[in-house]
């Protein structure tokens, strides 16, 4: 069972990775369309996957990947 606050923080940062990931594809250039669509679906993928994750009161796949250096 994860705390309230946890799961806060991962709706949080799913929504923001899902903003991020709309922000890779407006900003994008033509000449790096492919590259761009595929950055945005692989953090938007994640986002959502932490959106999700947050509400059914799980863990994502953000958070089972352990402390990064």
């Amino acid at each position: 069972m994860r705390s309230k606050a946890d799961r806060v923080v991962g709706l949080v940062f799913g929504v923001f990775f899902i903003v991020l990931a709309i922000l890779i594809l407006l900003f994008s250039s033509s000449s790096t369309f492919i590259g761009s669509v595929v950055a945005a679906l692989v953090v938007g993928g994640l986002g959502g996957d932490s959106v999700v994750s947050a509400i059914r009161n799980q863990r994502s796949l953000i958070s089972r990947i352990g402390p990064l250096p």
